[in-house]
Formats: structure tokens, C-alpha cells, sequence
């Protein structure tokens, strides 16, 4: 089994994974502001400011980001991202990151939907999140062994959605269903998440997650 520092790991995205993780016999360690209201039942809490998450790296197989570049950490993703990734790369540990759909591209060839019209009220975060995309797959350090993870379209705490087991792995192109949709449960990203650390079948890539 692995040990596993989730920082942000008291968000949507952060405690799905944590939860999932835990149910699998992984050791998981959380970096947050505060402890949850309902904490997961095996997971390490620990609490500070996210330039201090470092702390928790040390000894960890597995570093997953989810922070959200929005509240505190709006506009420090930048920042905050190369730090994590250079002690994961000191640490010997695998390094997954959850960024944004924005990320994707609609067809191949064509520019990434970040770097298109984006509503007003998303396009900070979208394109700070695209940032540490293109941080990872320009600067990364050489030995860090990297998995960059964009979620459906119609991914959120505002869309919870049930853990189904089944969905679709993809590289830089948007998936959408039959219908047109791009969507994710929370559970149902988690678990393809913690395939990836279980199974490391992706190295150094970016990989989306959809039905």
C-alpha cells in the first residue's frame, strides 16, 4: 500500500480521493486549512497555510494537488505547485495534479478551450489553472514522474453525482458522451484517480476523466 499526502485534501475533490484511498488500505495524509467537520475515518489531518504543506511530502509515495485557485489560494497556484513538485521529485514520489476541463482541447489539433472565450466569471481560474498545466510539461523537474488530471465538463461539488465504477480514461481531448455531455461524479473521479496511483499506468501525461 502507498502513503499519499492530499493537499487540499478537505475539498470536494480532496476528500473524495481521501475517502477512496482509504477504503483501498492506503495510508493518506491531508494538508488543509482546518480539519473537516466530518472527517474520513483514517485519514491523517494536518492544518496550516498551503506554502507549509511541504511538510507532509517527506516519506509520501504518492503527492495529489487539489487545490482550487480561487478564495485563499486564488492567484498562488503558480507559485505554490513548482514547491510541491520539487519536493515530491526530492522525495522519490509520483506527483498527480487535478487541474481543470479547460485544460483540454475540443478536437485534435485545435487550441485548448483555455485558450478560447471563457466566461468572464471562470476565466481567472481557468487559466490559472492551465498555468500549472503547461508549468508541468514545460519545467517540471526531469526525474518528477507526473499524471496532470482534467475532469469532465460538468464536474463540481454542485453536481455530486454516485460512484458507478464505470467511465473513460482519455489524453488531451475532451470526451463527451452520445448526447453531448461531459460529466463526472466525484466518487467516479476519485476512483479513477486512485486506479492511476495504484496501477501507474500514465507517466509524465495529461489523462481526462468522463462517462
Amino acid at each position: 500500500m502507498s502513503t499519499i499526502a492530499v493537499i487540499g485534501g478537505t475539498g470536494y475533490t480532496g476528500t473524495n480521493i481521501a475517502r477512496e484511498a482509504v477504503s483501498r488500505g492506503h495510508e493518506v495524509i491531508s494538508w488543509s486549512r482546518s480539519v473537516p467537520a466530518t472527517p474520513v475515518d483514517g485519514v491523517r489531518y494536518e492544518t496550516g497555510d498551503a506554502a507549509d504543506a511541504v511538510a507532509i511530502i517527506p516519506g509520501a509515495d504518492v503527492v495529489v494537488l487539489t487545490l482550487s485557485p480561487r478564495g485563499e489560494t486564488a492567484g498562488r497556484l503558480i507559485e505554490l505547485y513548482p514547491t510541491y513538485a520539487a519536493a515530491a521529485a526530492e522525495a522519490g514520489a509520483r506527483l498527480i495534479m487535478v487541474g481543470g476541463f479547460s485544460s483540454l482541447r475540443p478536437a485534435p489539433g485545435e487550441p485548448r478551450f483555455a485558450e478560447g472565450e471563457i466566461p468572464e466569471q471562470f476565466r481567472e481560474e481557468a487559466l490559472e489553472g492551465d498555468a500549472t498545466r503547461q508549468w508541468l510539461a514545460t519545467s517540471a523537474p526531469a526525474e518528477l514522474d507526473w499524471v496532470f488530471v482534467s475532469p469532465a465538463g460538468a464536474y463540481g461539488a454542485w453536481a455530486p453525482g454516485e460512484k458507478t465504477g464505470v467511465y473513460r480514461v482519455g489524453g488531451e481531448i475532451a470526451l463527451f458522451d452520445d448526447e453531448g455531455k461531459s460529466e463526472i461524479s466525484g466518487p467516479d473521479l476519485a476512483d479513477a484517480i486512485v486506479n492511476e496511483i495504484d496501477r501507474a499506468e500514465h507517466h509524465r501525461a495529461h489523462i481526462s476523466v468522463a462517462y
